[in-house]
């Protein structure tokens, strides 16, 4: 939790990935899809189709073209000129020795059991480690001061990727072959992408020997970079989607895998037998098996939508799933009779269901449990709730061991652990293990010890806004209170003086939207007099929260110098349930605007800041909110400077772009004329260049008015920064808005300032490792410090 917007992020990336696997316990595999940036072609096809007189930049969404390079030298040359070099900078040294920092915890789960393999696993980087290393050691020398830890995989000791800018491996994580019983947790396919793009390659690594099994040894290797969906059904077989013929014939019209085939070890990938076939209009489908507690589960997923979902499901022995292939078994699949957009796990023999819309008298919110064979049996006389929200309550998170079910439960963005025992087929609730909620701007969390649950232990973390991470084991759930402390990382910036504190701002509609303020107290000198520099941060989209944790990029580089840190919870997000996510669907997208509005004017009305000292900042989905924010009448007035980070900009577009086709369902269907006529009022380069600009529009929605322009619209000082390698949300988005305020809004007074960086490496997460990440964060605050006058 170094930096707030990477946590957001890798938040959002785990939405992304977890689609072809979101609604099942296991949860290891990697979600991908067609090959992207291994060559430009895909991207010159793209905007040659979509490019017009009308739009004389969409030439840059050539991602690789030498015009669209040059143009993106050029300006990086300009920012870096005009905002000075931030590696020379205080703050990028303090950033880096963060990043770089020997005393952050390292995260742990461990591979196997006591008795097999049974060592605990962490992905590292640091300065000596660029790239990173996968590591293990055992639980009692994880517990001293200096763990003694030995390398299993280096990346940077490995060959460099030779696709298109890359030139870095970035870790996409590790699934493990799982046996149930049998399992000796001696293998693993490793996931490497390169240059941080959501397209990777596969290698699989024996865990004992440590070492890559090659193709000719019989390993499952996939060496050309693509967004592959590969996972282990037995031993030697696994299912796999990809871009197999390097056509794009076996994707959806969203970039991932649609053909899952079953692939024997020793075989060719070209004789793997198909399986599952989704839609093309699908977001994805995937088919996965997975042992669980003593049974077996095959599920086939369509996904239709981002938020919606069909399934067939089959029970098998361990017998069965490692002796037959997915292509020769005989059982049957079964329909899952649950609502589109319920999403459905598995504990022991029950499946587990949270839905997202009220059904069968249970609320939009509520996790349900009932036993799997009555599911597909659509018998629902046995079913029970685990939870059921309120208007001021919604589920977080849920996580389980051997026996147990542990609940994150949010109530105005504080966290309660609610705990389930499951035994003889019944989940019994336990006494509260934690009491009340946790302090305002604080935050508590539960973790798995093992990455496939043998035994009742937990990983407890605690951190807050100021307060940094601890670690404990919870030996038994039986006894929450009873906890090993294991680590403690210490304060990486100067907390002393400073507080926490949250408010509620009324939104438009009546609606109150709850806001965290880190600031100075008054007895530290802070004074309610509209000086203070201060960055609102905000993510609303997706159903994704924004809860608290320890920022000590954003303490260092931001607090520590007397600025402001405001993060708000507005609609979109999840904090209170699949409805607060509901209600900025679509053609409701405004509502998150508005309620950024509202904090806004909330926090200038408090005088903790006025419009020449405040700032807006987002990236991604939050990227459109600040391309929103800053083009919008009332709240481009309320702002003085904004950064916008890999961001959607061109609402018309987006949905051929990339994996912009699996938003639809977030944003609307631009192709759809009642559609855009919604989309058309969030789509910020079209507000930009028409409602601001006033420059002619081709395709407007039937029935707008013309376009005159807005005499009294300027945009607030800002900031773009985006990837090269970001094969999510095309670079395109912010290249095209930056040339035009550079080109047609800044000669008429409109622009007074517009900076642009964009790394050739990282992927969406901007950054391919921590120099990157310090570089890009230093050069943000010290963009923001410049403009917002903070010392």
């Amino acid at each position: 939790k170094s930096l707030t917007f990477f946590c957001m992020l890798f938040k959002s990336y785990l939405v992304t990935l977890v689609l072809a696997t979101r609604s099942t316990a296991f949860s290891a595999s990697l979600f991908s899809s067609k090959s992207s940036l291994k060559s430009s072609k895909h991207f010159k096809t793209s905007a040659a189709a979509l490019m017009s007189a009308a739009d004389p930049h969409a030439f840059l969404e050539d991602v690789l073209g030498d015009e669209s390079l040059k143009w993106v030298k050029e300006q990086n040359d300009k920012c870096i000129a005009a905002v000075g070099d931030p590696t020379e900078t205080d703050r990028f040294k303090r950033i880096l020795s963060i990043l770089d920092s020997k005393d952050k915890i390292p995260s742990v789960s461990q591979i196997g059991t006591p008795t097999k393999n049974g060592m605990y696993y962490n992905f590292w980087q640091d300065d000596k480690h660029v790239q990173g290393i996968w590591r293990k050691t055992t639980l009692e020398s994880y517990k001293t001061g200096e763990p003694e830890w030995h390398t299993v995989l280096d990346l940077d000791a490995l060959d460099p990727p030779t696709t298109g800018t890359a030139s870095t491996w970035v870790w996409h994580g590790s699934t493990l072959l799982n046996e149930g019983e049998a399992s000796t947790w001696d293998r693993a396919l490793i996931s490497l992408s390169p240059g941080g793009s959501d397209a990777d390659t596969t290698r699989e690594i024996d865990l004992l020997t440590e070492k890559f099994i090659s193709a000719e040894e019989g390993g499952f290797t996939m060496p050309t970079a693509a967004k592959t969906s590969i996972r282990y059904r037995s031993r030697d077989e696994v299912l796999v989607g990809s871009d197999f013929d390097g056509k794009g014939t076996d994707m959806t019209d969203s970039g991932y895998a649609r053909v899952i085939k079953s692939w024997k070890r020793g075989t060719p990938i070209s004789e793997a037998k198909t399986v599952f076939e989704a839609e093309q209009a699908d977001i994805a489908g995937s088919q996965y098996a997975y042992h669980d507690r003593g049974f077996v589960h095959e599920f086939q997923h369509r996904v239709i939508t981002f938020y919606t979902s069909k399934y067939w499901y089959r029970a098998l022995s361990a017998k069965q799933v490692s002796s037959v292939s997915a292509a020769d078994e005989t059982a049957p699949f079964l329909p899952v009779p649950i609502p589109e957009d319920a999403e459905i796990s598995t504990f022991a023999g029950e499946a587990m269901i949270t839905l997202r819309t009220d059904w069968k008298g249970f609320k939009a919110g509520a996790l349900l449990t009932a036993p799997m064979s009555d599911i597909v049996a659509d018998d629902w006389s046995n079913v029970k709730s685990l939870f059921e929200p309120t208007p001021r309550k919604s589920l977080s998170s849920k996580t389980t061991t051997k026996e147990f079910v542990v609940l994150s439960v949010l109530e105005d963005v504080r966290t309660t652990l609610v705990v389930y025992k499951y035994e003889a087929g019944t989940f019994t609730l336990q006494e509260s293990p934690g009491g009340d909620a946790v302090p305002v701007g604080q935050d508590v969390a539960v973790s798995n010890v093992n990455r496939v649950p043998h035994n009742n232990e937990l990983f407890l973390w605690r951190d807050g806004y100021l307060v940094p991470d601890t670690l404990e084991l919870v030996p038994d759930v039986n006894d929450m209170l009873s906890r090993v402390p294991l680590k403690a990382k210490p304060a990486m910036f100067n907390a002393e003086g400073l507080i926490v504190e949250q408010h509620f701002a009324t939104s438009a509609d009546g609606t109150k939207i709850p806001y965290f303020v880190m600031r100075k107290s008054g007895y530290a000198g802070f004074k309610f007099d509209g000086s203070n520099p201060t960055l609102l941060d905000a993510y609303g989209g997706f159903e994704i929260s924004m809860l608290p944790g320890y920022s000590a990029g954003v303490g260092a580089g931001w607090l520590e110098k007397g600025g402001v840190k405001v993060i708000a919870n507005i609609r979109g997000g999840g904090e209170y349930g699949p409805s607060w996510h509901q209600a900025a669907l679509k053609a409701n997208r405004f509502k998150a605007y508005e309620d950024m509005e509202a904090v806004a004017a909330d926090l200038i009305e408090r005088k903790i800041t006025s419009p020449p000292k405040l700032a807006c900042i987002g990236g991604s989905n939050g990227g459109l909110m600040v391309g929103n924010l800053i083009t919008r009448p009332i709240s481009s007035k309320l702002f003085g400077a904004a950064v916008c980070q890999v961001p959607l900009l061109d609402m018309k577009v987006y949905s051929h772009l990339l994996a912009g086709a699996s938003w639809m369902a977030e944003y609307g269907d631009p192709d759809k004329p009642e559609e855009w006529k919604f989309l058309r009022r969030h789509s910020a380069y079209h507000l930009l260049r028409h409602d601001n600009l006033g420059l002619p529009e081709e395709g407007a929605p039937e029935g707008a008015e013309e376009c005159k322009g807005s005499p009294d619209w300027v945009c607030p000082k800002v900031l773009f920064t985006t990837s090269t390698r970001d094969d999510r949300v095309h670079p395109g988005h912010a290249r095209k808005m930056v040339r035009s305020l550079l080109e047609e809004a800044q000669p008429k007074g409109k622009a007074p300032v517009v900076q642009y960086w964009e790394n050739t490496e990282g992927g969406h997460g901007g950054a391919a490792d921590n120099k990157q990440r310090a570089h890009m964060w230093a050069l943000t605050y010290e963009f923001l410090a410049q403009q917002l006058g903070l010392e």
